[in-house]
């Protein structure tokens, strides 16, 4: 069977228990699962598709929490190392009135960042399979050489490849690495999802379609582009489709990116669609994904935090649009 495969960050989001406020100000917090790939492995999980994340944690009573909350939403945790040399990472979120946010992280001797390519499953990908990244732990580190094996590995067993860059520059040193780091990994996926921000700060090109069709470099087969309440588009090098976002009452947009991608690669996982047939299927249904993918994405920013935002696939059923993709 088909199954996603998430490596990088799973850390604590503590969320703020009132709106509107900044992280001075808060004076009480939420603790909630977080991590972009946990995130997206947690919405296809969710979905009733297979799913694991490859990452580490301190051998702490975070860690523990993560585990136990992955496990409770199906995500299989065989391949989540916890360590003593560093801790669980943690990420302070303040939100805003209208759902947005503001991060502070806690991560200088971070677990997840020293997962390092000797300990990843040999042999662990098909070409049945998708790996999914982000940015965040690019970050000059050994989980960063195990990135690179592991996509390594996915091409050589054929593998689809996902990325989502997920950009935080507090994460870095300078802008410039960040953007560097992810233009020589971008080549490198089959699917790549950025917002309209992303996509600006790569390319500082203004005008859309020019700036897309200047990433269609190496491996690259399709471009997604998140506008937020504006809807999203998708890119092939011949196509462009665009549809709306639905209304909805936004109070928590934590992990809404992550749910977005989260749902297009459980539509992906449960039509078994390979790097072969992507482009292909991705031209012919686009306008269906992309309203699945916006839809299940809103529907999480009514509810507080990611993981526990998400609907499961009995809530948030493939709807009459997707009857002949599911």
């Amino acid at each position: 069977m088909s199954k996603l495969y998430a490596i990088g960050e799973l850390l604590i989001d503590f969320t703020p228990s009132e709106p509107n406020a900044s992280l001075a100000t808060v004076e009480q917090f939420t603790k909630n699962a977080g991590g972009a790939p946990a995130n997206v492995a947690a919405a296809c999980a969710k979905l009733e598709q297979q799913a694991a994340i490859i990452t580490q944690v301190g051998q702490d009573a975070f860690g523990d929490f993560l585990i136990e909350t992955l496990n409770k939403v199906a995500v299989d945790t065989n391949y989540i190392a916890q360590t003593v040399e560093g801790e669980t990472s943690l990420a302070f979120v303040s939100l805003t009135g209208d759902g947005s946010r503001d991060f502070l992280f806690y991560r200088r001797h971070a677990a997840d960042l020293l997962y390092n390519k000797e300990q990843l499953p040999p042999n662990l990908l098909t070409d049945q399979d998708i790996l999914h990244f982000c940015s965040v732990n690019l970050v000059e580190s050994p989980m960063k050489h195990a990135h690179m094996a592991l996509i390594e590995q996915a091409h050589q067993a054929g593998s689809l490849v996902s990325f989502d860059p997920n950009v935080r520059l507090p994460l870095w040193h300078d802008e410039m690495a960040c953007r560097q780091t992810i233009l020589a990994f971008l080549p490198e996926a089959h699917i790549v999802k950025l917002s309209e921000e992303e996509l600006l700060f790569l390319t500082a090109i203004e005008d859309e379609e020019t700036a897309v069709h200047s990433l269609f470099q190496g491996k690259v087969q399709v471009l997604i582009i998140t506008c937020g309440a504006k809807g999203a588009r998708l890119y092939t090098k011949k196509l462009h489709v665009k549809v709306p976002a639905d209304k909805v009452q936004a109070i928590d947009t934590t992990g809404a990116g992550d749910a977005f991608i989260g749902a297009l690669l459980a539509i992906l996982l449960s039509k078994q669609i390979t790097a072969t047939n992507l482009k292909d299927f991705c031209e012919q249904h686009a306008a269906p994904l992309l309203t699945f993918a916006n839809g299940y994405a809103g529907a999480s920013t009514e509810k507080h935090g990611a993981i526990a935002s998400y609907l499961t696939k009995q809530e948030f059923p493939f709807k009459d649009n997707l009857r002949d993709l599911a």
